[in-house]
């Protein structure tokens, strides 16, 4: 799908480095006529690309995705004034690395409200430290990929989620809205986007750590494979999602709010583990985005960002704390992988 360019002015927008999720995001903005720069290190391998081959399975307007093919012309900010500012900076890094993105941004003089467009485990108090007093709006992508080369593999989904409007304190808000709009995007806006994020987490978190006890650490595509063809290990993933959801309750979440996200974690794993297995096998989009997990590094991260928090805080969760234990030893022994995801 191509997006129509929006009949508001076009935003100059900054995303943060040149990863799959910036990268995707980047070209469906420049698609729809925004002017699009990333900020890349010059000690990044990927500080010399200008343009990028994209294969992107998009979900805009096919719920199955529509498989088009196109090319990202990337450029890159070049520092050349005191104050450089954007109407928007994109920030969608792992987790670990805000506060690297941050004094990035702050080194170079760049100025500009913050799309944190990514996982936070974190307190909100502890993002306020992070933000420095820039605006901020807290948000989560629907999408993966990977890059090699000069080629971008991506797929899209038709929705990304977004801080509900009365709790983001964004000047800018209508600003995004539009943005998002002008790509055929639309936004999805739970009770609390900073707890849906930590509930996300965990969700990804069980996934992860039962894909890592019984896959190859090496070959996350393969894993993601076998566990999505496989009744047995699906409802392993259940009883693990079950746990980590206890865990994230832990820190005085209501659950009840987050049902939808949780509905089927919660029917019998008799039934949902089937379910879930159909779903994979008629869903390309959320079956490729699920193969696309590979990130090893970043999975874990996830998952032992989780397992702290359960463990010390005595919450219990033995499936998920096995799982995440044998997926941990393995990687011990294994190198990681090079694909981001945001899964749905």
């Amino acid at each position: 799908m191509t997006a129509q360019a929006s009949t508001k002015a076009p935003m100059n927008i900054l995303v943060v480095g040149l990863g799959v999720i910036g990268a995707t995001y980047g070209y469906l903005f420049q698609k729809a006529g925004h002017r699009v720069e990333h900020l890349v290190r010059s000690s990044s391998a990927r500080s010399g690309i200008s343009s990028l081959e994209v294969e992107i399975l998009d979900g805009r307007t096919d719920p199955k995705g529509s498989l088009s093919h196109g090319r990202y012309s990337v450029h890159h900010h070049v520092h050349h004034r005191a104050h450089d500012r954007y109407d928007l900076i994109v920030v969608s890094v792992p987790q670990g690395r805000i506060a690297e993105a941050m004094a990035d941004l702050d080194a170079e003089g760049i100025e500009g409200p913050v799309l944190l467009f990514c996982g936070f485990w974190g307190e909100r108090e502890e993002l306020d430290h992070l933000m420095a007093g820039r605006d901020i709006l807290l948000g989560y992508p629907v999408a993966g990929g990977s890059i090699t080369g000069n080629r971008l593999d991506c797929c899209v989904f038709d929705h990304v989620m977004l801080e509900r409007r009365d709790r983001a304190r964004f000047p800018g808000y209508e600003q995004v809205e539009a943005l998002f709009d002008s790509c055929g995007i639309s936004l999805e806006r739970p009770h609390d986007m900073l707890e849906w994020i930590w509930l996300h987490m965990a969700i990804n978190a069980g996934v992860g750590a039962v894909a890592g006890m019984y896959g190859d650490i090496e070959d996350t595509t393969r894993s993601a494979e076998r566990l999505m063809s496989s009744t047995r290990m699906l409802a392993r993933v259940v009883r693990a999602i079950r746990e980590t959801s206890r865990i994230v309750a832990s820190r005085s979440v209501d659950l009840r709010r987050y049902r939808g996200e949780l509905l089927a974690y919660r029917l019998p794993t008799a039934v949902s583990a089937p379910l879930m297995k159909r779903m994979f096998s008629k869903n390309l989009l959320t079956r490729r985005i699920m193969t696309l997990h590979g990130n090893t590094d970043d999975l874990l991260f996830v998952c032992r960002t989780v397992y702290e928090q359960g463990r010390g805080g005595g919450i219990p969760a033995p499936v998920f704390y096995e799982s995440y234990e044998a997926a941990r030893d393995k990687a011990a022994h294994c190198g990681s992988g090079s694909a981001d995801v945001a899964q749905p």
